[in-house]
C-alpha cells in the first residue's frame, strides 16, 4: 500500500477499499498501532480517529484450520498465514497436531457477529495427489437448485473455497506432500445456522462459509457516521451494499465517489448533497426499493428470482417504483461477474 504525505498531512489510503482517508481523521487518531492496523487493512479508520478492527470471514477462519492441520502433519502449529481474497497476507490465531487443526472465528468489531467465536476443525491425511477438500459436519448444504448452486451442495462460495484450496495447497508443499485430503467441519454450525438466515434461503444443516475479501468489516455509529460524512461531502457519490457491489461500482462509476453502506441505503440517499447511483447485486437494492419483492414469487432469494421467468417485469417494476419515490437517483443492478442486470438510467 503506498503511504506518503500531502502537504503536512500523511496520507493513508485502505488497502482493501482502496479508499484514501482523510488527512484529518489521520490527525485526530492518537494511537500509532491502530493506525498501523489501517494501513495494513486489518483495522477501518473513522472519522473521528478510531480505528475500528476488521475480524475473519467464515472462509478465512476454515482456511486457517485447513492450514493448521496439514502443517500439523509435519509438527505442532499456534498459529498459521493465510493470503486473503482481497490480496493481503495475514496471521490467524490456529491451533494444529497430528493432522487436526483448530480455529476460531474472530468477528473484529462488530458487536452482531451470531458466528463470533466459533470453533472450525479441519482433519488432513496423506493423499496420492493435489488436494481434496470435504465440507462435513455443521456446513450448511442448499436443498434446491440456485442459480449458482444445486441441491446438495455445501454453502461454501467460490471464493472462500479458492482460500481454502490455496491454504491447503501451500501446506502441502510446505510439509512436502505430494497430495492432501481434508475434511472441514464446525461442531456447532447446526446450531449456530438458526440464528442466521440461512434457513430462510433454503440452506440447512450448518453456517455458510463466504467471504469475498476474507475479512469482516466493522460497523458501529461511529462508521455509520464516517460514511455518512464521505456522502455528505460528494458532488456525486455511489452507494453500495457489500464488498462486490463496491468493487463493480468502482469500475462502471470512477468518477463518483463509491461509498458501502450496507443495509442503510435510506439513510444514505437523505445524506446526498449532489448525483447519486445506487449500484449492487440485486439483493438488498431490490429489497430496499420493495421490500415485499419475494411475495408471490416462490423464491426464497432475488437472486433465485433472477433466474426466473417473472424477473424482467419484477425488475422494472421496481425501478418505476424507485424513479416515483426517489427522483434523480440511478439504479444499476449487477450481478457477481460484473454483468449489468439492469439500469434504471
Amino acid at each position: 500500500m503506498w503511504r506518503g504525505r500531502v502537504g503536512s498531512e500523511e496520507r493513508v489510503v485502505d488497502p482493501v477499499t482502496g479508499y484514501a482517508y482523510p488527512g484529518e481523521w489521520v490527525a485526530r487518531c492518537e494511537d500509532p498501532a491502530a493506525l498501523a492496523r489501517a494501513r495494513a487493512g486489518l483495522g477501518v479508520l473513522t472519522a473521528d480517529g478510531r480505528v475500528l478492527r476488521r475480524g475473519f470471514t467464515t472462509g478465512t477462519t476454515a482456511a486457517a484450520a485447513t492450514k493448521a492441520a496439514v502443517l500439523s502433519l509435519l509438527g505442532p502449529v499456534g498459529e498459521v498465514a493465510v493470503l486473503l481474497p482481497c490480496g493481503i497476507r495475514v496471521t490467524v490465531p490456529a491451533l494444529g497436531a497430528g493432522g487436526r487443526g483448530e480455529a476460531r472465528k474472530d468477528p473484529g468489531d462488530y458487536p452482531s457477529d451470531v458466528t463470533a467465536d466459533l470453533l472450525f476443525v479441519a482433519t488432513a491425511r496423506p493423499a496420492p495427489a493435489g488436494v481434496e477438500v470435504v465440507a462435513g459436519e455443521g456446513i450448511g448444504r442448499f436443498v434446491r437448485d440456485t442459480p449458482r448452486y444445486h441441491a446438495g451442495d455445501a454453502a461454501v462460495s467460490q471464493t472462500a473455497m479458492v482460500s481454502i484450496e490455496r491454504a491447503a495447497c501451500e501446506a502441502r508443499e510446505e510439509v512436502g506432500l505430494a497430495g492432501v485430503r481434508v475434511c472441514l467441519s464446525i461442531p456447532e454450525g447446526a446450531a449456530v445456522a438458526q440464528k442466521t438466515l440461512n434457513p430462510r434461503i433454503g440452506v440447512e444443516g450448518g453456517v455458510s462459509v463466504l467471504g469475498s475479501t476474507g475479512l469482516v468489516e466493522p460497523w458501529d455509529d461511529h462508521l455509520s457516521e464516517s460514511a455518512f460524512e464521505r456522502i455528505r461531502g460528494a458532488e456525486r457519490v455511489v452507494l453500495t451494499t457489500g464488498r462486490v457491489g463496491l468493487r463493480y461500482s468502482r469500475l462502471l462509476f470512477p468518477s463518483h465517489e463509491a461509498v458501502l453502506v450496507g443495509v442503510n441505503l435510506g439513510r444514505a440517499l437523505a445524506e446526498v448533497r449532489g448525483a447519486a447511483v445506487i449500484c449492487g447485486l440485486p439483493g438488498l437494492v431490490l429489497k430496499f426499493i420493495d421490500p415485499d419483492v419475494l411475495q408471490g414469487t416462490g423464491c426464497a432469494t432475488v437472486e433465485e428470482l433472477t433466474a426466473t421467468l417473472a424477473w424482467p417485469g419484477v425488475l422494472e417494476r421496481a425501478f418505476a417504483r424507485s424513479r416515483q419515490e426517489h427522483p434523480g437517483v440511478r439504479v444499476v443492478v449487477v450481478d457477481r461477474k460484473g454483468t449489468i442486470l439492469g439500469d434504471s438510467g
